[in-house]
């Protein structure tokens, strides 16, 4: 176990879990944004966006309200249960028909290259053999990558990306019907290709874009097929959608309903609501028993007796009722767990870091160059497995001798289909009657098989064996995951541990005298040690572990062991999907923030230059604002002239109540220009047009000429259509620094659906004259709303006015500037929020909070801003 500790640190400290720095390129400055100088670690893009969950309550949402009653409640309810139970059954239909596809490659490559080797083994001709077994598996994975090259998104578990959505992120691409597709047919070619992969992981990816799309009724990929169907057109519901066909996807996988549901409110789901959680469950009951119907019948004939509940079934571990002495577990065995726990947490930690190293070394050397290289590792990859598997496989396997199939050591297994699979996948390859290859039984099968061997296997397994088979199965999953295939971790990391667990009890058997032991129970928690190692998962997948053994006397043992697996390895690094999550610079939010930033109040993290509009704008100004601008939400604000008091005193710039250092306005400048640069796209603020005019000046003499050219040119307009006509060429300084009544939000989706449906008036015109939308007719372009880019501006007459007032969320949740960072936090992620504005005493808007500007990462660095003004 010490060895294992010194190991991890060493490998942590070469892949940068230990603090060592490291250089960085140019297309992880790019495509990654900026980089923390003392950790280099990659820090949140500022290009993902929040979900708008929060509720818009404007006048068109308001009307729909007033025509609601009782009935169309109870109706849209109706509506709402039915869809959620068509996305449970689509998404047992999807696992079933991976399943059922996965199955017939896999027999039918298997028995092509194991009636060769029977053969040939004769013959002295397994060199046909070997290159039998790599067409195949050549073949398959080649299919699977360029199916990935066609949708990127595709690659993977789809764990990260749908743990990014359920947290409240919009990720490009992860719920279409394209994705879906390359998904289900790419994960079922790369594990039929004999890669260390599972098909668990992208199950959940494809439950979760059942969910996301079945209720639209319509996909971008399919734009000519289009229904009429009004309900469902929001992000909150599509959230809510997304998060019953993620647990869905558990629930096929694994036969699971309960651990799935727990998984999506545990690993996804930032944001809850208790009517959520009986729809969930219900879905991920319909997908079991969908997924279970079809495949007792379609296996044993026997429609409607529900013996096959998920894609992996554990079988039952029960012991012989001849062997008084046989207990799956005793309270002794504990101990033993926890020191399991202790090294599958340190395991578990090795994989993450090395995998972090090579996803690394990816970004670097393979995705910046033609996708045909992608395509290459994949082949690669699959070329040394194959190898590897086949040569184990004749050369290294030991024979042993076979045990009755009633009657063991320990005890027997009662199901039925357990005993079948077990006994049917053995291999005797070179070995005498009587005896099985125990190398090639665990490498010449699928992954399933595999782990039921190790679970019930009534012979023994060499200690050498087992020993072979993790470090060379640790090497080469570890390798795996992250290529350009679809790509689960579940399988390959149980099967991993469980060779694990079973050498553990061999060696306590064998070397220490312990003959009582289940060596059933240690290989399943081996298998729960590595994986909570590997994932850090400790509620949900205790329950999916224990729904899946259908053994309740498991619970106490699988979650001390996951708990300890989850504290050691937290010591060292983060789960690989929270790791996968961090290289892509997605800005999720944690559960909650450290007890040290209550330090920082709200108007420490807020963004302070505002982008803004008035209730009344002319079109001119709203294109010109939105031509410039990536912001998604502007506050409607209008000027408070009783208010306005901006002057310099001392050291101090004293703006709209808020008190500002002038050394943290410079470096905050710095900051704007650094990102803008690294992500080579429009900053948050308007003080990248400063920075990059003036990025020389270091001198202290120069700082003030750039502190007053920043506050000259704070609230300078942004260009119009008709810069001859700008009024903000008269603006004096105190006209740019008026105090601003906040009166709501409106969103950039809004105003450009206001903008093509011609929604304005004249100014000789009252605004009662201005066409007015219903919420239908705002939400008809969900979730795709047209660009601004690519609005007709000969169609529209710059000088008309828009009223945004009836279409603005007039109560949007907010805070005040003296509000502490952990209220701030609780607010926006408990209410699913992506904008908070910030509002004084006096109504006056004076910055605005979202989703960056509360990741760990951004308020690190302003804590460390505090530290150096106190």
């Amino acid at each position: 176990m010490a060895g294992c500790r010194g190991s991890v640190c060493c490998c942590c400290r070469w892949c940068c879990c230990c603090g060592e720095r490291e250089s960085r390129t140019p297309e992880e400055l790019t495509i990654l944004g900026e980089t923390q100088e003392e950790e280099d670690e990659i820090l949140p893009r500022k290009d993902y966006e929040s979900l708008d969950y929060d509720r818009c309550i404007n006048d068109p949402y308001l009307e729909v309200l007033e025509t609601m009653d009782n009935k169309k409640g109870r109706r849209y309810e109706a509506v709402k249960w039915m869809v959620v139970f068509a996305i449970g059954v689509c998404t047992g239909l999807v696992g079933l028909f991976v399943d059922f596809s996965v199955r017939l490659f896999t027999q039918l490559k298997f028995g092509v290259v194991q009636t060769s080797v029977e053969e040939c083994s004769q013959k002295g001709c397994l060199a046909l053999s070997l290159l039998e077994l790599l067409g195949f598996n050549l073949t398959f994975v080649f299919l699977a990558s360029l199916l990935v090259l066609i949708e990127p998104v595709a690659a993977g578990s789809g764990i990260p990306e749908i743990k990014c959505y359920l947290n409240g992120v919009k990720v490009p691409g992860i719920v279409r019907l394209r994705t879906l597709l390359c998904k289900v047919f790419g994960v079922l070619f790369s594990v039929s290709g004999g890669l260390f992969v599972g098909k668990e992981g992208p199950m959940i990816h494809s439950g979760a874009v059942v969910g996301a799309g079945l209720p639209q009724f319509q996909s971008i990929s399919l734009r000519k097929i289009q229904f009429n169907f009004p309900y469902f057109r929001s992000d909150r519901d599509k959230r809510d959608f997304v998060s019953a066909g993620a647990a869905a996807g558990v629930a096929a996988a694994f036969g699971a309903p309960i651990g799935g549901t727990l998984f999506s409110l545990e690993e996804g789901s930032s944001f809850w609501n208790q009517g959520l959680t009986w729809k969930v469950l219900f879905c991920s009951m319909s997908a079991t028993f969908t997924l279970n119907f079809f495949r007792s019948g379609i296996q044993f004939g026997s429609w409607g007796s529900f013996q096959l509940p998920g894609l992996l079934n554990f079988g039952e571990f029960k012991c012989s009722d001849s062997d008084k002495k046989c207990h799956l577990w005793t309270a002794m065995d504990l101990g033993f767990f926890v020191v399991m726990g202790v090294i599958g947490g340190l395991l578990g930690a090795t994989f993450n870091c090395l995998n972090k190293r090579l996803a690394k070394y990816r970004m670097r050397n393979v995705h910046p160059k033609p996708k045909l290289v992608r395509v290459l590792e994949s082949l690669l990859v699959s070329l040394v497995t194959t190898v590897v598997v086949f040569v184990a496989s004749m050369v290294l396997g030991e024979c042993r001798q076979m045990s009755s199939t009633s009657q063991t050591g320990n005890g027997s297994f009662q199901l039925q289909v357990t005993s079948e699979d077990v006994n049917s996948t053995i291999k005797t390859f070179f070995c005498p009657n009587d005896t099985y290859n125990d190398m090639a039984t665990l490498f010449f099968n699928s992954q399933e098989s595999a782990i039921l061997q190790l679970f019930h296997q009534d012979g023994t397994f060499s200690p050498v064996t087992l020993a072979l088979f993790f470090i060379l199965y640790f090497l080469l999953a570890c390798w795996t995951f992250g290529t350009s295939v679809p790509s689960g971790l579940f399988v390959p990391s149980l099967l991993c541990g469980a060779a694990f667990g079973r050498l553990v009890a061999n060696v306590l058997k064998s070397y220490i005298g312990l003959g009582h032991l289940y060596s059933g129970t240690f290989a399943l928690i081996g298998a729960a040690a590595f994986l909570g190692g590997v994932v850090r998962m400790t509620i949900s997948l205790t329950v999916i572990l224990i729904e899946s053994t259908n053994e309740i006397t498991y619970g106490l043992p699988i979650m001390v062991t996951l708990m300890v697996a989850k504290w050691t390895g937290d010591f060292f690094n983060k789960g690989i999907y929270d790791i996968h999550i961090g290289l892509r610079g997605v800005p999720l939010l944690e559960w909650e923030t450290e007890v040290e930033m209550d330090k920082l109040r709200a108007s420490d993290i807020m963004e302070p230059n505002l982008t803004y509009v008035y209730p009344h704008t002319r079109i001119q100004s709203l294109v010109s604002i939105l031509r410039t601008t990536v912001h998604h939400a502007f506050p409607v604000v209008t000027e408070n002239r009783g208010n306005e008091k901006e002057f310099m005193k001392g050291n101090q710039l004293i703006s709209n109540n808020i008190k500002f250092k002038k050394s943290s306005i410079l470096t905050r400048a710095g900051e704007q220009r650094k990102r803008g640069q690294s992500m080579k796209s429009y900053p948050s603020s308007e003080l990248r047009n400063v920075c990059d005019e003036h990025v020389a000046s270091e001198e202290p003499a120069e700082k003030e000429d750039l502190l007053q050219q920043m506050l000259e040119r704070r609230y300078t307009p942004y260009p119009n259509l008709y810069p001859d006509q700008s009024p903000s060429e008269d603006w004096t300084m105190e006209e740019r620094f008026r105090p601003l009544t906040f009166h709501g939000l409106v969103l950039r989706s809004q105003l450009v659906t206001l903008l093509v449906r011609g929604v304005c008036y004249s100014e000789s015109q009252s605004s009662a004259s201005q066409p007015r939308l219903s919420y239908a007719e705002m939400a008809e372009d969900y979730p795709r709303y047209p660009d601004i880019h690519d609005l007709d501006l000969t169609l529209l007459n710059p000088r008309m006015i828009v009223d945004v007032t009836p279409y603005m969320n007039p109560s949007p949740f907010t805070v005040s500037p003296n509000t502490h960072v952990s209220q701030v936090f609780n607010l926006f992620r408990t209410m699913g929020l992506r904008h908070l504005p910030v509002v004084n005493a006096v109504g006056e808007i004076v910055g605005i909070i979202t989703r960056h500007n509360l990741t760990n990462e951004f308020l690190q660095a302003r804590l460390r801003q505090h530290y150096q003004t106190l």
